[in-house]
């Protein structure tokens, strides 16, 4: 079989993924484009924070004329970077409202704002993540209702010539795996609403399980290879039957197992797997242990050359130290060079696989290779990213 070409893959980054609270968007941009990445999913949130630097006093979420007009700024600021605006995120808890509901009305409002930012920013495309209301406050028929819903907000975007990418979350009330959300896309049957798919949240729905001690799940059973062969048809399916052209794009991330295996159950009103992937989740080859490159591969494999994103979450094994690689402008470029070394690994790794996946997780590093790999990955993620293809020459030396 013939290896996808990786070459002109564009290459993005989530804006909400990079830095603290206090670390301010021109300065997430500049790292961002001075580590060579292309385009950035712009998260509502540093809209916000970016709206209360322009206007010296917070903005309300809903007062779209004001953030229009900060949209607009930041799309300067891209521009000037040389960075895309490839997409807007999180629209969450959107679909499945009761009809007549305030929830409903409201969720369509906040669209309608959300498309009138797209717009003033320069993007086509709103990441909607599939919700985790849950269903008992959702409409009686929320599997129908949520179609219908889908169907209206994209043919109000239709008119905009906007793009809709529905996510499968792995905590989500409805949908969490790609094959839920790929069937909801179908149904919706509309040409500018595609998927958004991630490899974590593929990964995390169908292998990994954080409240087990192994880290993976063991229901129906405690096999791994059965799980594993379940995994792996499940994207042998994704590959055979979803058309490269409703996936718009691929987050990349992995997981980490946690120290301590998560509680099952409710925790500040967040599933398990919605505090994993909030708090634990490093680029691929950071210390993360699901099989995140066999996904890459199955979307490739359906002929998909659009955008790879990076969007992490990293506060460690223990999900509490601070995530974005710091505050300073020295510490993020840094942590930006990382990610990109890192999802140039990943994409390399498409096509020239040289090592199995989990070699570079930190506690299955039992192969022959291992303590070369643990070295040399340690130097890259601490040291900034040297060329990729010194980095394999080290590691299979």
């Amino acid at each position: 079989m013939a290896h996808p070409d990786v070459s002109h893959i564009p290459l993005s980054y989530a804006t909400c993924s990079i830095g603290t609270p206090e670390t301010t968007l021109p300065s997430k941009l500049s790292a961002l484009s001075a580590a060579g990445f292309s385009g950035i999913e712009l998260s509502f949130p540093d809209i916000l924070r970016y709206a209360e630097s322009v206007y010296n006093r917070p903005v309300s979420p809903t007062n779209y004329p004001e953030l229009v007009q900060v949209a607009t700024k930041i799309h300067e600021l891209c521009d000037a970077r040389n960075l895309a605006v490839m997409m807007l995120q999180p629209f969450a808890n959107f679909e499945g409202w009761p009809r007549g509901s305030k929830e409903r009305e409201d969720a369509f409002q906040r669209a309608e704002g959300w498309s009138e930012i797209m717009t003033a920013v320069g993007t086509d495309l709103l990441q909607v993540g599939s919700t985790d209301t849950p269903t008992d406050k959702l409409s009686p028929t929320y599997k129908e209702d949520i179609i219908t819903d889908l169907q209206e907000l994209a043919d109000i975007f239709a008119q905009r010539k906007q793009r809709i990418a529905y996510e499968n979350w792995c905590w989500s009330s409805h949908a969490q795996t790609w094959k839920s959300v790929w069937n909801i896309v179908s149904a919706v049957n509309r040409p500018n609403v595609g998927l958004c798919l991630d490899t974590f949240q593929t990964a995390g729905s169908e292998y990994g399980d954080p409240t087990t001690a192994s880290g993976l799940i063991e229901e129906p059973s405690d096999n791994r290879k059965d799980l594993t062969e379940r995994y792996l048809a499940s994207l042998e399916e994704l590959t055979a039957t979803v058309p490269a052209e409703k996936i718009y794009l691929l987050q990349v991330s992995d997981a980490y197992r946690p120290h301590e295996r998560l509680e099952k159950g409710q925790l500040d009103g967040m599933d398990p797997r919605a505090r994993w992937s909030h708090s634990y989740r490093p680029v691929p080859y950071g210390g993360g242990y699901l099989p995140v490159e066999e996904v890459g591969r199955a979307v490739l494999g359906t002929g998909f050359k659009g955008w790879f994103s990076v969007e992490v979450f990293d506060g460690g094994r223990d999900g509490e130290e601070e995530m974005g690689g710091g505050k300073g402008e020295k510490e993020i470029t840094a942590f930006a060079g990382t990610a990109m070394g890192c999802v140039k690994m990943f994409l390399g790794r498409m096509v020239a696989p040289i090592l199995p996946s989990l070699i570079f997780s930190n506690d299955q590093l039992k192969m022959q290779k291992a303590p070369l790999a643990r070295i040399v990955v340690s130097h890259y993620l601490w040291s900034g990213p040297p060329a990729g293809s010194v980095f394999l020459q080290l590691v299979i030396a």
